[in-house]
């Protein structure tokens, strides 16, 4: 019961004071009434990605998988691989058909002078060749001549300098393959990648986003208290400035995911509009798997420099087959006509359109060019050396890839020690939040260290996402490390096509 107002006092006096108990009563129900609905209200939960609204179709949900798999099969460098490895294989058949015979039909009609004359001619293109008796004088009159044949020329052996050009022409094959397999390795894994860098921005959005739905749950619980004159001004000043850098953060952090997004979208050779995805997944750890023992022989990398090692190999031995002589077999079926006899007589008509002296030859003809070895010999050291030079870049590239994979492994351990504090760092980080907060709605506290603590929850939740997200980049790097994210597409979770 309320203790009757003293009878000395003044009517003005009673009143006033019963007008401030009422006033601090409604001021305490206020207060509960917002500090319930901040306790018990849902944290917003964010869409997977912001994604523009598109009049002709939705965005279809993107799973890490259908990432990757759509970079293989739309980027350009994966395209151009393959087109190399095409033009690798058809060179393997160049050098196997130079074994083939060579034919060679010839057939002409003209109508020209048959002044011959005796004499040298240097050889050259430009004073065609006249064949036949010279004649006492000379004519300007012209007579049909024609010649046509047939030469049928093959080269049966070159010694072992034919099947060195095959040998180094397949190991060119082998290395473009190698490329191939390699280019697309790091498609996959630039891919998985981005799609990673994206999920870890969006976790980031979303607890700036639930920062700044308590920040202004807390602020207008202040500004309540201000009003009320139950706090000071400046309170609710630092609040409305905590809440205005929250909303720049979170601006800042959905400005990140677009671009980001972006990012991956040119990997998918896709505009982000058309496309959606969800980090769900993403945030359980991976299952305990042990990893399979590395062999850095086994690298696309090292494969692609060991075939560039046996390619200057066989380069070398070409050359070293080049010196011997080169045997031909050779034969000739031909044919000449001509409208004037030996003794200057023309003949009339149509006579020379056609040949009507036939000729046939079969031969072997052997070619060598002996000071070529000069030339030869220094070709063939610098093959030589080249191989060398491939054979110290191979070694490099085991040493290389052995360091990059101890360096994987040494990053997922420190990744998955991680995963295993944010945990605790995060559940301390709400504790002390919440109990901040009732601190200073009783005022045992003062705004700084309820908005520091605040901080601390942004923070840890951020951190706590991001660190199960880089533990899976983390085993990604482990398996791109070791030349195949195959493995590592498998452990990953399927993921909901909507997205939250």
């Amino acid at each position: 019961m309320v203790a009757d107002p003293d009878p000395g006092l003044p009517w003005s006096a009673v009143t006033t004071g019963l007008v401030r108990q009422v006033i601090a009563v409604l001021t305490c129900i206020q207060l509960l009434a917002a500090v319930s609905l901040a306790q018990n209200a849902p944290e917003p939960r964010p869409p997977s990605s912001p994604v523009p609204a598109s009049p002709s179709a939705a965005p279809t949900g993107l799973t890490l998988q259908d990432a990757v798999q759509q970079a293989l099969a739309s980027y350009p460098s994966v395209k151009i691989a393959l087109e190399e490895t095409l033009s690798a294989r058809s060179r393997v058949g160049l050098m196997r058909s130079q074994s083939l015979p060579q034919a060679n039909i010839l057939w002409q009609t003209n109508r020209a002078t048959y002044n011959n004359i005796p004499g040298l001619l240097i050889p050259q293109g430009v004073v065609p060749s006249l064949s036949g008796t010279v004649l006492p004088n000379t004519s300007s009159a012209s007579v049909w001549g024609s010649a046509g044949g047939l030469l049928m020329s093959w080269e049966p052996s070159r010694f072992g300098y034919r099947k060195a050009e095959v040998d180094a022409a397949k190991a060119a094959t082998g290395a473009a393959d190698n490329r191939v397999i390699l280019t697309k390795l790091d498609v996959a894994g630039a891919a998985a990648s981005a799609y990673l860098v994206v999920a870890a921005v969006h976790e980031q959005v979303r607890s700036a986003r639930a920062d700044l739905s308590r920040r202004q749950t807390f602020a207008s619980t202040i500004h309540v208290l201000v009003d009320n004159q139950l706090r000071p001004g400046a309170d609710a000043s630092q609040a409305d400035a905590e809440l205005a850098a929250a909303r720049t953060r979170l601006i800042q952090a959905e400005t990140a995911e677009k671009v980001d997004l972006a990012s991956l979208g040119e990997l998918l050779s896709a505009p982000s509009s058309q496309f959606h995805l969800s980090s769900d997944a993403l945030l359980t750890s991976p299952t305990e798997e042990s990893l399979a023992p590395f062999i850095a022989a086994s690298h696309p990398l090292a494969l692609a420099k060991n075939n560039l090692v046996e390619q200057s190999k066989e380069e070398a031995r070409v050359w070293s087959r080049a010196y011997a002589p080169r045997l031909t077999l050779e034969g000739s079926v031909s044919g000449r006509g001509s409208g004037v006899k030996p003794d200057g007589t023309l003949l009339q008509g149509t006579n020379g359109l056609a040949p009507d002296r036939e000729n046939w030859a079969v031969g072997i003809q052997a070619t060598f060019a002996p000071f070529d070895y000069f030339l030869i010999r220094e070709q063939k050291r610098i093959a030589e050396s080249n191989t060398r030079v491939q054979q110290w870049i191979y070694q490099n590239t085991l040493q290389t890839l052995s360091t990059q994979v101890e360096q994987a492994h040494a990053q997922l351990d420190g990744a998955l020690q991680i995963a295993r504090n944010t945990p605790v760092q995060l559940a301390a980080a709400r504790m002390g939040e919440s109990q901040a907060r009732a601190r200073y709605q009783a005022g045992l506290a003062n705004i700084v260290e309820a908005t520091q603590a605040q901080a601390l929850l942004e923070q840890a939740e951020a951190q706590d996402a991001l660190a199960r997200i880089g533990v899976w980049q983390a085993l990604l790097a482990v398996y791109a490390a070791q030349g195949d994210v195959t493995p590592f597409l498998s452990r990953v979770p399927s993921q909901p096509a909507g997205g939250r």
